[in-house]
This record gives C-alpha cells, sequence and structure tokens, in this order.
C-alpha cells in the first residue's frame, strides 16, 4: 500500500500540469472532488476583482466603460472562451446565466424552423435546461412540445417534425459523453438544427464547435472554467447563422446602436445581437482569470490526465470499496467518459455527507448518486489515494450511518 501511494506520489512530482496547482487557493486538508460543479478559486482573482473595484470603479467611475474597456468584455471573454471550444472569433458572447442563454436560442432555433413544432431531448437531461424548454414551448401558445427519448433512440427520434436536438455534451449525473459530430451531422440530415449544453464540458475535454459544424452552444462559467459562483455563462452561435437569428429578448445593448436610444430595436450585427441588459462587470473580471487560466493549459495534456485521474478512481474504488455497494455508472470506454466518475449506491447521500466531513468534497445527485469531479489542473494522482482511504475508513466503520449525515441540506 506504501508503495503505491509512493509511486503515486512520484507520477504527481513528474506531471507537466503540476505547476498549475499553486495557480489556485487550496484549503488545508481538503480533497477537493467537486470542480465540476462550482470551480476552486483562482489565486490571481481576487487581486484583479479588487482593482476593478477600487481602480476601475473607485477612481475610473463611469469612465471605465470606454477608459477600462468594460463595455467590450462580454465579446472580449466570448472570444478567449471560444478558443477553448474551438469556435471562431465573432461567434461567442459571455453574458447572462445557462438557462437564459438557452431559452434566447432555443427561440431563435425555433424561428429558424417555422412549422416544426418539435423539441428533441434525451431523457435524463439536465433538468432546468427541459424546464426551460418547457417554459418556452408554453409561452409561444403554438403547439411546440417537448419530447424526451432515452440516448440510444435520439438519431431515430430525429423524425421531420423535430426543429431542434437540444443535448447537453456530458451527462451530468453519470460523466458520459456523447459524440457531437455524429449526432450533429444526424440532426442536419433530418433537417433540424441542434443546441448543445457545454456546461460540464467547457475547459474539461477537447471541443471544436466549428469542425463539427454545430449551430449553437450554451455553457456556465463556473465549472471548469473557475470563474466562481454564478458567474457569466457564455453562448455560442454558428457564423453562418448569426444574421438570421431573432432573439426573443431584445434588450438594448443587443442594439446597432445602444447609445443612439432609437424608440425601435435594430439589431446589432453578429453575436452583439444576443446581448441583452448590462454586463456584470465585476464577475466577468473574475471570470476573465479563470479562463486565461484555462488557455494556458494544453488542452492535450488535461485531457490525457483527466483520463489517468478517472481510471485510477475507478481501479481504486474497485480494489479498495469492491464489496461497499458500489455499482460504477460512468463509462469505462475513454472516449465515453468526460472529466468526473460516479457510483450508484443505495446510501449515497449519507455516504457523500461523511467525506465531506472528512475533507474530501465530491457531491450527490438524486436519486442515488455520488459523484466526483476530476479537475487536472490541481487535482493529484495522490489525491484520489487518499479520498478512497476515506472513503474505505467510512464504509468499513460504516460512519454513514451516524444520524447527522442523512439530514438533507438544501444545497446537495
Amino acid at each position: 500500500m506504501v508503495d503505491r501511494r509512493e509511486a503515486l506520489v512520484g507520477l504527481d512530482a513528474a506531471d507537466p500540469l503540476a505547476g498549475f496547482r499553486d495557480a489556485f487557493s487550496l484549503p488545508e486538508g481538503v480533497i477537493y472532488l467537486d470542480g465540476n460543479s462550482l470551480g476552486a478559486l483562482p489565486v490571481a482573482t481576487a487581486g484583479r476583482v479588487a482593482a476593478v473595484v477600487a481602480a476601475e470603479w473607485g477612481r475610473g467611475l463611469i469612465r471605465s466603460w470606454n477608459d477600462a474597456g468594460w463595455i467590450g468584455l462580454p465579446e472580449a471573454v466570448g472570444d478567449k472562451i471560444g478558443r477553448l471550444i474551438g469556435a471562431a472569433p465573432g461567434s461567442v458572447l459571455a453574458a447572462d446565466s445557462t438557462s437564459v442563454n438557452l431559452y434566447k436560442l432555443l427561440a431563435a432555433a425555433l424561428g429558424l424552423r417555422p412549422g416544426r413544432r418539435v423539441i428533441l431531448t434525451e431523457a435524463g437531461n439536465f433538468p432546468t435546461d427541459v424546464y426551460i424548454a418547457d417554459g418556452l414551448a408554453a409561452s409561444l401558445g403554438e403547439g411546440h412540445e417537448v419530447r424526451a427519448v432515452p440516448a440510444g433512440g435520439l438519431r431515430e427520434a430525429m423524425t421531420p417534425e423535430v426543429a431542434v436536438v437540444m443535448l447537453t455534451h456530458v451527462n451530468y449525473r453519470t460523466g458520459a459523453m456523447h459524440d457531437m459530430a455524429a449526432l450533429t451531422a444526424a440532426a442536419h440530415a433530418a433537417g433540424a438544427l441542434i443546441v448543445w449544453d457545454l456546461a460540464h464540458s467547457a475547459g474539461a475535454v477537447p471541443l471544436d464547435v466549428a469542425a463539427d459544424r454545430v449551430d449553437f452552444a450554451v455553457g456556465c462559467g463556473y465549472k471548469f472554467l473557475n470563474g466562481g459562483p454564478g458567474a457569466p455563462a457564455f453562448l455560442y452561435v454558428a457564423p453562418g447563422l448569426q444574421g438570421q437569428v431573432r432573439y426573443p429578448l431584445t434588450g438594448w445593448l443587443g442594439h446597432a446602436a445602444p447609445f443612439a436610444f432609437e424608440d425601435r430595436f435594430r439589431p446589432a450585427a453578429g453575436i452583439a445581437r444576443a446581448t441583452v441588459g448590462t454586463p456584470s462587470i465585476i464577475a466577468m473580471a473574475a471570470l476573465e482569470v479563470g479562463v486565461d487560466l484555462a488557455l494556458r493549459a494544453p488542452m492535450a495534456a488535461v485531457r490525457a490526465k483527466s483520463l489517468a485521474l478517472s481510471r485510477l478512481l475507478i481501479d481504486l474504488v474497485a480494489a479498495r470499496c469492491g464489496d461497499a455497494g458500489f455499482t460504477l455508472v460512468t463509462p469505462l470506454a475513454d472516449a465515453e467518459r468526460a472529466s468526473q466518475v460516479s457510483f450508484r449506491h443505495a446510501h449515497a447521500y449519507p455516504i457523500a455527507q461523511a467525506l465531506i466531513a472528512r475533507g474530501v468534497i465530491g457531491d450527490f445527485r438524486a436519486p442515488d448518486v455520488l459523484r466526483f469531479g476530476i479537475t487536472p489542473l490541481y487535482l493529484r494522482y495522490v489525491d484520489l489515494w487518499d479520498a478512497v482511504d476515506v472513503l474505505a475508513d467510512v464504509m468499513t466503520r460504516e460512519i454513514w450511518r451516524e444520524a447527522r449525515f442523512s439530514m438533507v441540506r438544501v444545497v446537495t
């Protein structure tokens, strides 16, 4: 056992991404396996936010919209995110929340497919995406429906009445990853458009939305992009569609000349027309720090380490907790596994709480999933060994049975 742990320490010493760990503020005594839900704090973020508050806002005041470039941040940060997802310059905007962006893009996509009334999605998709689609369909009042089918039946369900296929690239519970290029091509062959949710993909796995001919995409800034809680989200619109779309929210900063204060809306050119309201500058500055950090790391190295870490975690749990009732739900095949590992267990919630109490922070997803995020920029191989040490102890001594760990908290 000691020899195996020492071998993992050696892997960490040789890791080409090892230096990135020092770029994050990580509390002592904590093994953080929840970066797929909320990324860790980059060290540089506090200074950047302080400078925005004290200098740009405090001294520059309203002049900073011009002098500090505030007004251009949604497009500037969007272009940086675009480099992470394989998007052409001018096709990504950092703005709003993932849900608001999804509403905008679904409505725009439906407008491009008049006469078709179905939004097709995967059964078990992230619930808020389905809620947004349901709400949009109801508000339109034109007979649209949201149709959910199992992942294996998506291609067959792409029938002529489907206007839009709405999919999350990485399943939030299992970490299973769709073949983006293949499903996008299938949607197009059926005459439909496609909207991808990249919330669990951007910054974690290689993406090339341009090469895959993706129509629309959304994603959040606070998971693998480490932008902070509630960080601005982003949206992508393929360049060839930008001049055709009409958005349901036509805010003043999406106007062609917002400071002309014209009485009627006249859409801006390009991605700017997807803007709605005034950007949150402090939050946008924090997001930019996280995105800049992600851009420094070669994605090939990030992906290689992610796969190695997730394989290690799967193997360690099987070897040391194999008789404890865990069922792996994350795909074993590298091409199908994103950057998390999930297990089903009848007592997943109290187990998760017992681990958190011991400094191993993962999370729980109803009804019975214990989820561990794999964040290669700050997670070490030895961290997984130590985390499974704690897990094995929690299970062997049945620590999870303590009543306090079954008290359900608001955020799980």
